[in-house]
C-alpha cells in the first residue's frame, strides 16, 4: 500500500509563535506549506521574516497572498490609528485593543482552507494563544472549534467523505515562556523572527507595543536572552 505524506498548511506571520508552530508541524512529520499575507499591515517587515523562515525550514512552498484590508480599516495595524504602547499585563488582559484586525483569523483560515483542499491537506496549523494574548476574540478555543466545524460543512472533500479538516493549535494553552522553550527544543532560531506591531523604517522593534512587551516577558520568564533588536539598543 502506497504511503502518502501528511500535508499541512501552516499560517506563518514571521513571528515567534507561528515559527514555533512551523517547527512543531515539521517535528510531527508533516509536509509543510506555509501561508502568509500582505494585508496592508504597518509591520509588513514581518513578511521578510516569514520568507526567510520558510526558506530556513525548507517548506514545500511558501505562498504570500495580498489582501486589501487597509480599505476596510478599523485597526491600528491597517490605518493611521495609534498602536497602543506601554500597557501593563492587566490592561492587556481586559478588552480588545486597537491592534485587533476585524475578522483577520477568519479571513486567513478561510484562505488556508481553500489551499488545503486543493493540496489534499487535512491539517491547518495556526499559532493562536489563549494565555499570553492581547484579547483577540478570534484566538479563543470556542471560535476555533466553531471554525473547524464550519470548515467540515463547507468543503467538497469533507461533504463527500474523502477527508476532514483539523485546525491544529499546539500553542493554545502555553505561556509565551513555554512556547519559547518548546521552540528552542526544536532548534528554532528566534533571531530571524519579528513580532513588533510598530517597527521603525529599519525594521527594528519598538519595544513598547503589546507584542514586544509579551515577547520580552516570554524570554525573561524562559530564562533566555532576548535576541530582538530594539530601537533603544
Amino acid at each position: 500500500m502506497e504511503n502518502h505524506p501528511k500535508k499541512a498548511i501552516v499560517l506563518t506571520s514571521g513571528g515567534l509563535d507561528s515559527t514555533t508552530v512551523l517547527a512543531i508541524a515539521r517535528s510531527e512529520n508533516f509536509q509543510c506549506y506555509s501561508l502568509s499575507f500582505f494585508y496592508d499591515q504597518r509591520h509588513e517587515v514581518e513578511l521578510m521574516a516569514a520568507k526567510n523562515i520558510a526558506k530556513t525550514f525548507g517548506v514545500q512552498k511558501h505562498l504570500v497572498l495580498n489582501l486589501d484590508l487597509g480599505r476596510i480599516g478599523g485597526s491600528a495595524l491597517t490605518s493611521e490609528m495609534a498602536v497602543p504602547k506601554n500597557r501593563d499585563m492587566e490592561q492587556m488582559a481586559h478588552g480588545i485593543p486597537a491592534t485587533y484586525v476585524p475578522a483577520r483569523n477568519t479571513i486567513f483560515l478561510s484562505h488556508a482552507l481553500a489551499w488545503a483542499e486543493v493540496l489534499g491537506a487535512s491539517d491547518i496549523f495556526i499559532g493562536v494563544n489563549a494565555v499570553d494574548y492581547s484579547g483577540y476574540p478570534d484566538c479563543r478555543p470556542e471560535y476555533l472549534s466553531a471554525f473547524e466545524k464550519m470548515a467540515n460543512l463547507a468543503l467538497k472533500s469533507a461533504v463527500e467523505g474523502r477527508s476532514s479538516i483539523r485546525i491544529q493549535t499546539p500553542l493554545l494553552y502555553l505561556s509565551k515562556a513555554e512556547i519559547i522553550r518548546k521552540g528552542l527544543e526544536l532548534g528554532v532560531d528566534y533571531t530571524i523572527t519579528h513580532s513588533c506591531y510598530d517597527p521603525d523604517f529599519k525594521g527594528r522593534a519598538c519595544g513598547f507595543c503589546d507584542s514586544c512587551l509579551l515577547r520580552k516577558k516570554g524570554f525573561e520568564e524562559a530564562g533566555v536572552p532576548d535576541p530582538t533588536v530594539y530601537t533603544t539598543d
